[in-house]
């Protein structure tokens, strides 16, 4: 892994350019025949665990949703005294996500700062926005609803970060274009990072590349499903 404490150092591609370039690859990994067959590999992955989320019926995501939202509760609780007064980013569903919205409402009332993170510049960091139950919502890149440019802009503590497949060692496959791993190796100081992933969407490996961040732990709809470092 690279040194990525060093901020400004941004090695991903623009988001989802794995799905739409399956020759992408990363000129800063030294064997760039590797990297192009990781980033192959990666697509057709992404693309079976898609199917996959995409098969289950409306009633199994539904509940598949509230059993993640359950654990992800207890999480933040028990290791974030309920995350009252920081700030929490979390994101808005897309593409059969876990919809965890009614957790959002609920974390406000209790005192949590939502926040939404935003595109604001391609192939840069993300920004994160201010959210409440409240806010009217606008279209942003990809015409996922996010917080409008008027809304406070702020810096998570605690970060959400959907994933269609995930390991045990905590790597995150998420749409190729990491925009994720760059907003984590650009903040300082580095936010708790919280995996959402279904159970069923472990995987042995991503083979992970220099750009790649492992995130702190995993919530599944089953629990906790894995923890890199001990908080």
């Amino acid at each position: 892994m690279s040194d990525t404490s060093k901020p400004g150092t941004y090695a991903s591609p623009p988001c989802m350019a794995g799905e739409v370039d399956p020759a992408y690859f990363d000129p800063l990994v030294t064997d760039p025949a590797q990297a192009r067959d990781v980033a192959r590999w990666r697509k057709a992955e992404r693309q079976r665990l898609r199917r996959l989320r995409d098969a289950l019926s409306v009633t199994a995501r539904q509940e598949v949703g509230r059993s993640l939202a359950d654990h992800l509760r207890t999480v933040v609780q028990e290791r974030f005294n309920g995350a009252r007064g920081k700030v929490l980013s979390c994101y808005w569903p897309i593409k059969g996500e876990p919809d965890l919205r009614d957790l959002m409402a609920e974390w406000h009332s209790s005192g949590v700062r939502i926040a939404l993170p935003i595109v604001e510049v391609k192939a840069a960091p993300l920004v994160f926005r201010r959210w409440t139950p409240e806010t009217k919502m606008v279209r942003g890149d990809w015409n996922i609803p996010v917080p409008p440019p008027e809304a406070e802009q702020v810096t998570p503590e605690i970060t959400l970060a959907p994933m269609i497949g995930w390991t045990a060692e905590c790597y995150r496959l998420g749409y190729g274009g990491g925009y994720f791993d760059r907003t984590l190796a650009a903040l300082d100081p580095r936010p708790v990072s919280i995996g959402i992933a279904l159970s069923s969407a472990q995987i042995e490996t991503i083979y992970p590349q220099p750009h790649d961040i492992p995130l702190d732990m995993v919530v599944t709809d089953t629990g906790l499903g894995a923890e890199r470092n001990k908080r």
